[in-house]
Parts: C-alpha cells; structure tokens; sequence
C-alpha cells in the first residue's frame, strides 16, 4: 500500500469528487472510468466526505450454503493496517440486497479499528444507529434484516458499483459518489485540483457577469 502525508490527504478531502475526476483526467490525458455509478448513494451526506486506503471483504446476507470465514480475522486486518481505512464491502449473495450488509454495530467495530467510511455495494440497516456513530456510509439503500450473515472472502480486488477496488486503493467519497485517485500521483492531483476550480470559478463568474451573452461566450473560446 503506497502511504501519502496525512496533509495531502487532508487538502484532497477539501475537493468533491467531481473536481478529484477532473483532476485524474487531466493527470492521464482523457476521461476515465475511476467513479462508482448511481447504484453508490451516500446515506448520510451531513457527515461529510470521507478519503482512505480500501480494505476490501465479500459477504453473503441470506444464503445459509456459503462459505464463512471468521470475521475476527478481517477485523484483525482492519486493526493491523495503517488508516485512514475505507471498509469496501460487496454482498456475494444469490439475492444481492434483499439483506443488510452492515449496521450499526458492525459501524461502531468498524470505526474503533481506523475506519472513516464504508462503501456497500448492497444494503444496510439500522441507519439511525450508524448516524449516532458517525460513520459514513455509501450503499445501494437500507432494509430492516438479514439471514445468514457470512464473510465469504477478504482483502482481494472487487467490484462496487462498477468500480474495480483493489485493497490499498486511495478513495474519496461525498455525496455524488466514490472516485479513485492514483495514490502514486496524489501530490499531482491535488495541484491539478486546485487548477480545475481556480479555472471552473472564472468560468461560473463569467456566467454570472452583468455583459453575459453567448456571443461572449464565443469571443472567450476564441471562434
């Protein structure tokens, strides 16, 4: 896992994700595919964004057939990893969803072992709860249950919200989603951050100019 400052860490969570998109793609030149989609939703946006390194676990929420790790050997990694950690969890099952892939005790273990953030690609329930503990989290929505609850795989690259997640991955998630930044570039991104909304805020403020016209607008672009 490549380690960044805490101070970068900290400026790069400043931005939304959008700007951090940008900023990757200026960084590589063309547009990319390093964004959950719409199936992501942050459930609780009034905690903030959220910036860490993936820890990545598959589970099964209703189907008593599969397999079952023990959960304190993923909670043991949890522990052993330097945070700021983002828990990424994929529920496996035959019905993905019709069961709750984490609640609020699993968010207050979670948090005591250095995690900032969850992001499901599944259900949670027990929302309130998790709000009192004050995690984050990024799911598909909530439902009130589940069956047989079972760690089925851990710390090994998967897919969330068609977001392919490797443990050790830099993510940032806000309210518009999960975005990837290139850990190995993060200084880099950030300083072509801060050139997207220096530019982007010239931009909304020549929208808002009193002269404003589309013939302006063609002027600036040089037609």
């Amino acid at each position: 896992m490549r380690r960044i400052s805490q101070e970068i860490l900290d400026h790069l969570r400043e931005f939304d994700s959008p700007t951090l998109f940008n900023a990757v793609t200026r960084l590589r030149g063309a547009p990319g595919e390093n964004y959950t989609d719409h199936s992501i939703r942050c459930l609780l946006p009034e905690l903030g964004a959220v910036i860490g390194y993936a820890i990545t676990a598959e589970i099964t929420t209703n189907d008593p057939d599969s397999p079952a790790l023990d959960w304190l050997d993923y909670y043991a990694l949890l522990e052993g990893t330097p945070g700021p950690l983002i828990a990424v969890l994929k529920d496996v099952d035959s019905r993905p969803g019709r069961g709750a892939s984490f609640g609020d005790g699993m968010a207050t273990v979670h948090q005591r072992l250095g995690v900032t953030g969850v992001l499901v690609d599944g259900t949670v329930r027990d929302l309130a709860g998790i709000r009192r503990v004050g995690l984050p989290v990024f799911a598909w929505g909530t439902v009130p249950g589940h069956g047989a609850f079972h760690l089925t795989r851990f710390n090994h690259p998967l897919t969330v919200g068609q977001l392919r997640v490797r443990p050790g991955d830099l993510l940032l998630a806000d309210q518009d989603g999960c975005v990837q930044i290139p850990a190995e570039h993060a200084a880099e991104v950030l300083r072509l951050a801060h050139q997207v909304r220096t530019e982007e805020e010239a931009i909304f403020a020549s929208y808002r100019a009193a002269d404003f016209s589309v013939e302006k607008m063609r002027k600036q672009r040089g037609d």
